[in-house]
């Protein structure tokens, strides 16, 4: 049994909280959300819920400050539901340049085609409903809820579970973090009703700017007279998970090589599989053809490009 995972098993079934603690503890939040939330172009009062559901879906594993460069000008392109939906995969793609992981595009558009057809157009503003959607899971159902119709919901990400983690009961590293159902104990008790929205996305920004993953700034840190956790924890890095690779760089690398390649390509142009292979290895050093077949064949099940056999080619999927 790794430590952090031994840390959690020997820890006891709750933190010891008061109710003085909790209310320290909020009150010391919003004040610093007050004067310090970070600002963002999705950041308003009453946001759209389909900018909503675009920027938390560019959000999954991509830096804030990127989705702030792109958000305004893929909204530009595709302003709404319906615009989205009417869109196919190439055009979708082209858009999402920069942005990482190019299955989340294509969940996004087909959620907006199933919007259009099954709730004219209205992102819904019910779990069960939302949950039905492409690419919808339960994060982003409640951030949905919280953030775009400021219902009152737990929002649990990685970042609110590491603050809770650290807060509420003492870690040893940075590994640690306690157990789902504690959390949700947590969360379910310190987020104050009727602020739902502005409490998840302060304790977001805390997380980000100090109660980080790696190298916690706990000295500077707006609640760490409160945290149980603070100026205690050791550093410790993930156990490395070994993945597909090729040439010592993993296959999702080169996945994104290789959609890039065609984005850069006239709308309908194809590159034969000898130019794709020259233009990702070099002359010099051919790429493995049967590494490479694998790879499109990967990308055409999951509808980002299409291949054409009888001239060995390949384009963006229309």
């Amino acid at each position: 049994m790794k430590r952090h995972e031994r840390s959690i098993a020997e820890s006891p079934p709750t933190a010891s909280r008061k109710p003085t603690d909790i209310e320290r503890v909020k009150a010391m939040i919003l004040k610093d959300y007050a004067t310090h939330a970070r600002r963002f172009f999705w950041r308003v009062p009453d946001p759209d819920p389909y900018m909503v559901l675009v920027s938390e879906t560019m959000l999954q594993q991509t830096q804030t400050a990127r989705v702030q460069e792109k958000l305004p000008v893929f909204l530009k392109q595709f302003p709404d539901f319906s615009t989205l939906a009417a869109a196919d995969n190439a055009t979708v793609i082209r858009a999402w340049k920069g942005m990482g992981y190019n299955n989340r595009a294509l969940r996004l558009r087909d959620c907006a085609r199933a919007v259009c057809e099954r709730f004219d157009g209205r992102l819904p503003d019910n779990a069960e409903a939302l949950s039905s959607l492409p690419g919808i899971g339960p994060y982003t159902t409640a951030a949905i809820l919280s953030f775009a119709f400021h219902e009152d919901v737990i929002v649990l990400d990685v970042n609110v579970r590491r603050l809770y983690s650290r807060l509420f009961q003492r870690q040893s590293t940075t590994l640690d973090a306690l157990p789902e159902c504690i959390l949700r104990s947590i969360a379910d008790e310190v987020y104050p009703r009727g602020r739902s929205s502005d409490w998840h996305q302060a304790c977001m920004d805390i997380a980000a700017q100090y109660c980080t993953a790696h190298a916690p700034r706990c000295p500077s840190c707006p609640v760490a007279q409160a945290c149980m956790s603070a100026h205690v924890l050791l550093d410790a890095a993930p156990p490395r998970i070994a993945e597909p690779s090729y040439r010592g760089i993993p296959n999702r690398i080169w996945r994104g090589k290789i959609i890039d390649i065609l984005r850069g390509l006239a709308s309908g142009t194809m590159i034969t599989l000898t130019d794709l292979g020259i233009s990702l290895g070099g002359v010099s050093v051919p790429l493995d053809d049967e590494w490479l077949g694998r790879l499109l064949q990967a990308l055409e099940r999951d509808g980002l490009v299409e291949r054409d056999a009888s001239a060995d080619a390949v384009r963006l999927h229309p």
